[in-house]
């Protein structure tokens, strides 16, 4: 099977070779990967997330580790161009790489030149090579903020190997107790439940959040909706949603920017870019097209809307959730524990059309759920102390 996944991992590289032709992320893929082994350091906790979201999880943890242990050289490795590209300046990492592919002489160059003390994979990523050459070299390695389904391969009969993958790590930070079960059911006992790192992050944002004037001059008295990292399907329907409710303000800041002006020209709105405290009081709806401003502009929100369920799974909600804001979204919602516990207290609702959406954003505009919500971001939060103070016990 190791021969298999070694064969499957170089394929997998080949194509995204022959896709950079073509595709600029899988060039930057590329790109970003040429001669990374040879400018690496050491350090002493390699941190590696797949992507911007896990970023967000685990970012909690290099503060505070970093904050204990000021002089430890931090790693921080992304797979996808959509984390490493926004993060590759982040100032508490004394390096940020892309992590190369997943081959045996990739993994043992690799951890021979960063001989870390300690790898921490955030939440998903389980490369089998990188865990073996940690495994063989005794590097302690944890996973935090990880959550299980039983539809997972590892939990099936015939997933032995990747059963065996899993059992390669020394400790797992799961955010529920039926992913605890979950890994005790293949024998994995070194598990704890810390929750999910995120909400500690939220929360500490909500105290420094910044004013932002324009969106308060875009707002003035009316009732907000901030439509967050939204895609074509979410456009379509808030479109259509917010050109009937014009009493209302609409914010959208969609998640590939290069399709506000596009955004802008069908709804007849203004680019954030280009507008004014003057104009900007006559539109209804605002387009942002620029990154970096949407976990602050949730604090105007009275409803908000998260792209995302009608593709891959929804964004981040905690962002909106911990101003005490209602979140809408689509149904692919089910990875995310946050969002089914949000429903179930009746602080999300999940939409399939416009009908739905229309109905249950008439919902949140007159039922205050903000008590409720911050309360339930306020008991899910510690899990970055849990986490930081088992690891750095173990490796005081």
């Amino acid at each position: 099977m190791h021969c298999l996944y070694n064969i499957g991992i170089w394929i997998f590289g080949f194509i995204i070779y022959i896709a950079a032709f073509f595709n600029p992320k899988a060039k930057q893929w590329v790109k970003g990967r040429k001669n990374i082994l040879e400018k690496l350091e050491p350090a002493d906790y390699w941190f590696h997330c797949a992507s911007l979201g896990e970023f967000e999880q685990g970012r909690p943890i290099i503060e505070a580790i970093k904050k204990q242990t000021p002089d430890k050289k931090i790693l921080l490795s992304f797979f996808s161009p959509s984390g490493y590209e926004v993060r590759k300046n982040y100032h508490l990492a004394d390096q940020v790489c892309y992590l190369p592919l997943d081959s045996p002489k990739n993994a043992k160059t690799f951890i021979k030149n960063v001989n870390p003390e300690t790898a921490i994979f955030i939440k998903y990523e389980f490369w089998y090579n990188y865990l073996i050459q940690l495994d063989k070299k005794g590097v302690k390695s944890y996973v935090a903020s990880s959550i299980f389904r039983k539809e997972q391969l590892f939990f099936k009969w015939y997933g032995v190997w990747f059963k065996n993958i899993l059992k390669t790590i020394n400790h797992f930070f799961v955010q529920n107790q039926e992913s605890k079960d979950l890994l005790a059911s293949i024998d994995i006992k070194e598990s704890s439940i810390s929750g999910d790192t995120r909400f500690d992050q939220v929360i500490q944002h909500v105290k420094q959040v910044k004013s932002i004037p324009l969106i308060e001059a875009f707002k003035g008295n009316q009732q907000l909706i901030v439509c967050g990292s939204t895609w074509p399907k979410d456009e379509e329907l808030i479109l259509k949603t917010a050109l009937k409710y014009t009493n209302l303000k609409w914010l959208i800041a969609p998640h590939n920017i290069k399709n506000s002006k596009n955004l802008a020209i069908q709804s007849k709105g203004i680019l954030y870019s280009e507008a004014t405290t003057d104009s900007i009081k006559k539109h209804s709806i605002l387009i942002i097209d620029n990154i970096g401003m949407l976990s602050n502009i949730y604090q105007y929100a009275n409803v908000s809307y998260i792209g995302g369920g009608f593709d891959s799974g929804i964004h981040n909600i905690l962002e909106a959730a911990a101003f005490g804001c209602p979140t809408l979204f689509g149904p692919k919602h089910h990875k995310f524990k946050e969002a089914i516990d949000l429903i179930k207290l009746g602080g999300s609702k999940s939409i399939y059309n416009t009908k739905t959406l229309r109905n249950e954003l008439e919902y949140f505009l007159t039922n205050d759920k903000k008590v409720m919500i911050k309360e339930y971001c306020k008991t899910q939060s510690g899990a970055t102390s849990l986490i930081t103070q088992k690891i750095c016990h173990n490796h005081a």
